[in-house]
């Protein structure tokens, strides 16, 4: 009896090489064999359906048993004890650090929370390529706003990954404890965090106004330098860069910012927190926009694996979303950026999933589409670029 060489089936026949190799090689380590290949299965059904209700990941599944199996099935293995962020996620996240950052570089690190039903998910967050890259995230055991006990906690799991890195954390009201921004300072780290307009500044020694009394307006922006934030003593002086966007068109936002840091100059403070906003264009990934985690029904642990899953479904999307940009041949993919528009308008995460998409569904049709294209063989020049430009795309999933 010939002894099969199990890895050379993982190598050849399951790997879909949508998961990057350095990926693929921690994932190995950290899993057995059958673990590592049910992985590559959920991953590849989840970028193709764009779902996590378990019900529709269960009838994706091309297993041969039972619908009722198939949904067990997944459930165990989002029970797995070995699948956490600290063996799974933080390896592989220490491993792109270096691969995609400089240690002379600032990394900006966004912390937020986003909450549905009786879920409450905090996350952290590298800003990267116009979206933020999730790299710790976990349930709170309430509803609502975390706290400073919390929040500390929470970034103590991930500040030793920046070891190595300048780091600045951005927050929106929600962090703007002074506390939290007195330990980011302990830790050596930059910080931008939006303040309350109601909250009190030191203007003379002993004499606190509003923020919202300063005269900041539309068009306006200043610079604060060491002054003593909130009325309670003390605490350590900071700065706060203030902004408020002019008009265009006559209309103006509704409110300015207020942000609280340790960088030394106005435009250094906005730019970096203006950065933030790339954590919510990953919400709507995440949501409706990409993943539908919001229609999930699983909860506790297993809904965490189940975000683990995602992120490196998500990750792996944008890291070959922009693979296949290098390449030049976005265009087959989506529509490029628009004359007038400043904005690109899709991101490298959306042309690395709608890739994979479109070369899923040439696998499918392929003889329909061959015997179209003989149809038309005045247009057999541009079907060629095109499979061309298959045959790149396949090159990088």
């Amino acid at each position: 009896m010939v002894k099969k060489d199990r890895s050379d089936i993982v190598n050849k026949t399951y790997l879909m090489k949508m998961i990057p190799l350095f990926y693929q090689k921690h994932l190995k380590s950290q899993l057995s064999l059958a673990e590592y290949l049910f992985l590559q299965i959920l991953v590849n059904i989840l970028q193709s359906i764009k779902n996590v209700n378990l019900e529709r990941l269960a009838n994706g599944i091309p297993l041969p048993i039972k619908f009722e199996s198939r949904r067990k099935r997944i459930q165990r293995f989002l029970s797995l004890p070995n699948l956490t962020i600290e063996k799974i996620w933080f390896p592989i996240i220490k491993e792109w650090l270096s691969i995609y950052f400089t240690k002379g570089k600032i990394i900006y690190v966004a912390i937020d929370r986003t909450n549905w039903s009786r879920i409450n998910l905090f996350m952290v967050s590298v800003i990267w390529d116009k979206r933020a890259f999730p790299i710790y995230f976990k349930l709170l055991p309430k509803l609502g706003s975390s706290n400073i006990d919390e929040q500390q906690k929470l970034l103590s799991q991930v500040m030793p990954l920046f070891h190595n890195y300048k780091i600045c954390v951005l927050g929106d009201r929600e962090f703007c404890s002074v506390k939290l921004a007195k330990y980011l300072q302990s830790l050596g780290v930059y910080f931008c965090l939006r303040l309350k307009k109601n909250e009190f500044v030191e203007v003379e020694k002993d004499i606190f106004q509003e923020l919202n009394s300063l005269g900041l307006e539309p068009g306006v922006s200043f610079f604060i330098q060491g002054v003593k934030v909130t009325k309670t003593r003390g605490f350590m002086s900071f700065n706060v860069a203030c902004k408020w966007k002019r008009k265009i068109n006559g209309v103006a936002p509704k409110e300015g910012w207020f942000i609280l840091t340790n960088f030394e100059a106005l435009e250094l403070a906005i730019s970096a927190y203006k950065q933030r906003f790339d954590i919510e264009e990953m919400f709507r990934d995440f949501k409706k926009g990409g993943y539908n985690l919001e229609d999930t029904n699983v909860t506790g642990e297993r809904f965490i694996s189940l975000v683990l899953l995602i992120a490196i479904a998500y990750s792996s999307a944008t890291i070959h979303g922009q693979q296949i940009k290098r390449k030049g041949i976005q265009k087959y993919i989506a529509r490029i950026k628009e004359y007038g528009r400043t904005e690109r308008r899709h991101s490298s995460f959306y042309i690395g999933l709608y890739g994979q998409t479109w070369i899923n569904f040439k696998d499918i049709c392929m003889n329909l589409v061959m015997e179209l294209m003989r149809l038309h063989r005045n247009k057999r020049k541009y079907y060629q670029q095109g499979l061309r430009a298959m045959r790149l795309i396949e090159s990088v999933l």
